[in-house]
């Protein structure tokens, strides 16, 4: 188990005209995370009276321009930059994001004028197409006086139901073109039937036809005229995009660059709108590793020899009299494992952070998550393919995985574990037959392997409680380290009960009965009175809070339900080997499945085989890790794991943490 590292509350005292420079230099050393403070005026009011506040706001609005442009010219956002950044000033940002809208804008807009101009002209292509045979000049339809003129598409099953609808009037329709289910067609008839005439029309569907009036002659005429605006147009175009090509070229790395440095401007201003403002001077207060300080503080002097420094270390162990309990919790909190177990330190960030002064669980961790998967999942061919899978991740090669690139070190592991499981079970992608197990097969030996795991359990569990006499150790506190349902107490009864429990089923154990129940009494009665012990040793008053009569009810209640928490806590391991059975027993099905489909053991017979496995590395595989990452959560961690702890995050003017 490793402990945080130890950190120190340091408040600098920083004139005004350094702020800045010194702030940077803070940003840059990567160490300092930012202690939230109380200003001296209320909120609403500071955000009124501080100009940071303003230049955060003016920030904010550029940086929103910024991406706009780049979004209208497809420009990403790129890398951040390696090299410092220091501040711009808001007037300079100004200036610089109005020049490239302007030039943005200009070329965008020139380029959507054309672009919407050639969708216009290809529609009047595509509405004078059905007619191009038509001999007849276009302005000679348009102006008929006496002669009603439909020009559309009608579907094909739709024609004989507008002449029946017409049989009535006079009419003449013609086909001028008819596809597989469209047809075009000229509907004639007399001015004066016009409005039955369209509503015929609109009933059978008939689409209407409009020729564009700037247009004139035949409708082949036309489209020749439209043809060669629609060229010229699609050259005007690719005129537009190679200027905009250009300007991209001209302009990426300086929006690219403009964007980071407004950015890290944006987090320096509220930063500095953050600090306590003391007439002439500016307090900031963080939080630093201890190992740090000096180099900040050498950093600090190069900019500024005015900057009055003051230090606070805060021991892990630190004795509760001496620092604020208020304080200490606010510590943040920084975990440094090994690269070989570092990928589980996700697991245990994803369900909190330890409280300043706990014990990392990550550790233990990485040793108890592979080998829980692994009993589970034992199988020799799923566990190197699981492994495979992990190294690819973990390598980054393939692009499509990166984003399960903090997966790949537990997936690394799982298939460690699970094929050395495998071996143990004697199974290969489900084959028994090509291996003798070294230890026992899940399903020939269900009781033995329900056994193995309630035994694994009692050992995580019993692990979670000594990781909880740890803590309250570190912390001094002593009551609770010695009287905790979770601690040394919890821990003396729960084996004291497991050892008369061993010794009623017949297996000899070096301890006598006796005092097994002894062990058992004296733990229980510490668990029962609990409260007040730990209130009596940590001189806390009331020892009692409301009537004796209560206590004792409640006293006794709570007893009870830690006894029945050991047990369903200890028997909830038994699901690792339901588990382990359960993957012998879907192995076996996709044999059985392959047999029905192919019992001469053609193609069909192993296809089925590597469907069937493929189907419990996915899916069995996913549902084995859910099942462990609960025993983990709510079995082990809930023994001595809050997660309530914060965690420390150092001031950076970059996303990314670097500078």
């Amino acid at each position: 188990m490793f402990q945080p590292q130890t950190m120190s509350k340091v408040n600098l005292i920083v004139p005004e005209h350094d702020v800045v420079a010194v702030t940077e230099v803070l940003a840059a050393s990567n160490v300092f995370h930012v202690a939230q403070t109380e200003p001296f005026v209320s909120e609403s009011s500071q955000h009124h009276t501080n100009p940071w506040y303003e230049r955060a706001t003016t920030f904010t609005a550029l940086e929103q321009r910024i991406l706009a442009v780049m979004k209208a010219l497809e420009i990403n956002e790129g890398s951040p930059p390696s090299q410092i950044l220091h501040l711009i000033s808001p007037e300079v940002a100004q200036m610089e994001v109005e020049h490239l809208e302007e030039e943005s804008d200009a070329a965008l807009q020139e380029l959507e004028a054309a672009q919407h101009k050639l969708a216009q002209l290809r529609r009047y292509h595509s509405q004078l197409e059905p007619i191009a045979d038509l001999d007849v000049d276009l302005d000679d339809l348009r102006n008929m006086q006496y002669t009603f003129v439909l020009l559309g598409t009608i579907p094909v099953t739709n024609i004989e139901r507008l002449k029946n609808s017409l049989e009535h009037i006079p009419f003449v329709l013609v086909t001028l073109r008819q596809q597989e289910h469209l047809a075009t067609v000229i509907l004639f008839g007399m001015q004066r039937d016009a409005e039955i005439l369209n509503r015929a029309a609109r009933s059978a569907y008939l689409n209407p036809l409009n020729p564009p009036e700037m247009y004139r002659g035949t409708p082949a005429a036309a489209i020749e005229a439209l043809k060669a605006g629609i060229t010229r147009t699609q050259q005007h175009i690719d005129e537009s995009q190679a200027n905009i090509k250009q300007l991209l070229k001209l302009h990426i790395r300086h929006l690219r660059h403009l964007l980071w440095r407004v950015r890290a401007s944006r987090t320096l201003v509220e930063t500095i709108a953050g600090y306590e403002h003391l007439r002439y001077t500016y307090l900031a207060t963080g939080w630093v590793p201890t190992a740090d300080i000096q180099v900040l503080k050498q950093k600090i002097a190069r900019v500024s020899e005015k900057v009055t420094i003051e230090t606070t270390e805060f021991p892990q162990m630190a004795p509760r009299e001496k620092i604020d309990e208020e304080e200490f919790s606010q510590v943040p909190v920084t975990l440094k494992n090994p690269p070989l177990i570092r990928a589980f330190q996700g697991l245990v960030t994803n369900y909190g952070y330890p409280k300043y002064g706990e014990l990392d669980p990550t550790p233990v961790l990485a040793m108890s998550f592979p080998l829980i998967f692994g009993l589970m999942f034992g199988d020799v061919g799923h566990g190197l393919f699981l492994a495979l899978l992990g190294l690819i991740i973990t390598s980054g090669k393939i692009k499509s995985l990166k984003a399960l690139s903090s997966l790949g070190g537990i997936i690394l592991g799982c298939g460690i574990f699970s094929a050395v499981f495998g071996i143990l079970y004697g199974s290969v992608f489900g084959f028994e037959t090509l291996l003798q197990p070294l230890w026992l097969r899940p399903l020939e030996d269900i009781t033995d392997i329900l056994l193995v795991t309630v035994g694994i359990g009692t050992v995580v569990l019993s692990i979670g409680m000594l990781c909880n006499t740890v803590n309250a150790f570190l912390a001094k506190r002593w009551g609770l380290m010695l009287f905790n349902h979770n601690s040394l107490a919890g821990l003396i009864f729960y084996w004291s009960l497991i050892g008369i429990a061993v010794k009623a089923f017949g297996v000899a154990i070096p301890l006598n009965t006796w005092i097994l129940a002894i062990l058992a009494l004296v733990s229980g009665l510490g668990l029962t009175f609990s409260e007040l012990l730990e209130h009596l040793l940590d001189g806390e008053k009331p020892l009692i809070e409301g009537s004796t009569s209560t206590y004792l009810m409640q006293a006794l209640f709570e007893l009870f339900e830690t006894l029945i928490g050991f047990l369903s806590n200890t028997l909830s391991y038994v699901r690792m080997g339901a588990f382990a059975v359960a993957h012998g027993a879907i192995s076996m099905v996709v044999f059985i499945m392959a047999e029905i489909i192919s019992p001469t053991h053609s193609i069909g017979y192993w296809l089925t085989i590597v469907l069937g496995n493929l189907f419990i590395i996915g899916f069995e595989g996913m549902i084995v890790g859910i099942q462990t990452l609960r025993l983990e959560y709510y079995e082990f961690f809930s023994k001595f794991f809050s997660g309530s702890g914060k965690r420390y995050k150092p001031l950076t003017l970059l996303p990314n943490g670097e500078n």
